[in-house]
C-alpha cells in the first residue's frame, strides 16, 4: 500500500479512491472486451468459454495498463496538476465523458425526429456526432467537477474552445 501511495502522491485515505476505481473500471472494461470477442469468434457455451474470459481479461486489463501509465508519463508534464492521482481522476472523467456523450447523442438524435428509421442514414450520424459534441462540452465540466477536478476541466474547456475559433464564448 506504501509502494501506491509513494506513486501516486496520496496523503489522504480518500485519495485511495482513484486508483482503486481505475484499476476497477479497467478490469471491467477488460472483461466487456473479452466477451465481445468471445461472442465474435463464436466461443460462447463451449468448454473454453471461461478460459478465454478469464485469460483474455487477465491479458487485455495488463495491456491497458501499461498504456495509461505511458499516457500517464507523456502528459504529467503538460497537464498542471498538484498531485499524480488527479491524473487518475482525470482520464476516469474523460472515459465517463465520452462513453456519456456517445450514449446521450442517440436518445437526442431520436427526441429531434432524426431517428435511424426516419431519416437517411447520412443525416442520422450527421446529426448524432455534432450533437455529441456539446453534449461532451457540458458533461466535461460536470464530470470534472463531480471528481473534484473544476478547475483544470475549466481551463481545459476554455483552451480546446479559443484553439477552435469560438473563444469570443469565453471573454
Amino acid at each position: 500500500m506504501k509502494k501506491i501511495r509513494d506513486r501516486w502522491e496520496i496523503h489522504k485515505d480518500w485519495q485511495l479512491f482513484f486508483p482503486f476505481l481505475g484499476f476497477a473500471l479497467v478490469l471491467l472494461t477488460a472483461y466487456w472486451i473479452s466477451r465481445r470477442l468471445l461472442h465474435t469468434f463464436g466461443l460462447n457455451n463451449t468448454l473454453v468459454e471461461w478460459v478465454f474470459t478469464l485469460g483474455s481479461t487477465i491479458g487485455l486489463t495488463v495491456i491497458m495498463i501499461r498504456f495509461f501509465l505511458w499516457c500517464f508519463e507523456k502528459l504529467e508534464h503538460k497537464w498542471k496538476v498538484a498531485h499524480k492521482w488527479e491524473m487518475i481522476a482525470i482520464f476516469i472523467v474523460f472515459a465517463i465523458t465520452g462513453s456519456a456523450s456517445g450514449k446521450l447523442a442517440a436518445p437526442l438524435v431520436e427526441w429531434m425526429g432524426l431517428g435511424a428509421n426516419d431519416v437517411h442514414g447520412g443525416i442520422y450520424w450527421t446529426a448524432r456526432i455534432l450533437l455529441i459534441f456539446p453534449v461532451y462540452q457540458f458533461i466535461l465540466v460536470f464530470v470534472g467537477w463531480l471528481f473534484g477536478q473544476f478547475k483544470f476541466f475549466w481551463e481545459f474547456e476554455k483552451k480546446m474552445l479559443k484553439r477552435m475559433g469560438l473563444g469570443f464564448l469565453f471573454p
